[in-house]
């Protein structure tokens, strides 16, 4: 019988995860190193390998546990919301929510992807994909004649990167918060600029 993991194990390996994320994020994959990590995390190497073997392993954790998050994000969307156009809101509402908590990992994939080998990037790609495709899925739903001459995909990109673009220049303690945004972003993509709602904190 194997040993049991002790009760923060999951709570430690996330924190190596986070930090790392923001290491890759701003230096780069190959640029970084495992005793980076390490101090970063206020661990010996000795206990950052007691997690993950090696660099690369860090690399696959980063990736898989994020877009298996959005993965999940748009299955429980998809499943629970009776309506396409509130099944758009609350994919946009929780895929916003997500990046800005998860604005490291998000580079991570975007940018350090390609260090991956085959196999993993491969499997990391294809749950990517089925994100899109969640989200087109929606886009075709709302408005049929799109999805008929394959413009569904397109527009999902576009409304991804308008949701990636916010996390360039937003900032903490801006006007506009991530939750206000969400609903913005929704109303600009579904009925263009004038379509948008001043939020409640710009209404007074």
């Amino acid at each position: 019988m194997g040993r049991g993991r002790h009760a923060g194990y999951d709570d430690q390996r996330g924190m190596i995860l986070v930090q790392a994320a923001a290491l890759f994020a701003q230096r780069g994959y190959p640029a970084t190193s495992m005793n980076e990590v390490a101090q970063a995390c206020g661990l010996s190497k000795a206990t950052l390998y007691h997690y993950f073997e090696d660099k690369y392993a860090l690399l696959v954790s980063i990736c898989d546990s994020h877009v298996t998050r959005l993965q999940g994000i748009v299955l429980a969307t998809l499943t629970h919301e009776p309506t396409p156009q509130r099944r758009l809101r609350e994919l946009i509402r929780r895929l916003v929510e997500e990046y800005a908590d998860a604005q490291d990992a998000q580079r991570v994939l975007t940018q350090d992807v390609k260090f991956l080998q085959d196999q993993d990037r491969h499997r990391i790609l294809d749950k990517e994909r089925e994100v899109v495709n969640g989200f087109a899925r929606v886009v075709g739903e709302l408005r049929p004649e799109l999805a008929q001459v394959a413009m569904s995909k397109p527009l999902t990109m576009l409304l991804f990167g308008m949701v990636n673009w916010m996390f360039t220049w937003m900032r903490p303690n801006g006007a506009l918060d991530y939750d206000q945004m969400a609903p913005i972003v929704t109303d600009l993509f579904l009925g263009g600029l004038s379509a948008v709602k001043l939020p409640e904190t710009q209404q007074a």
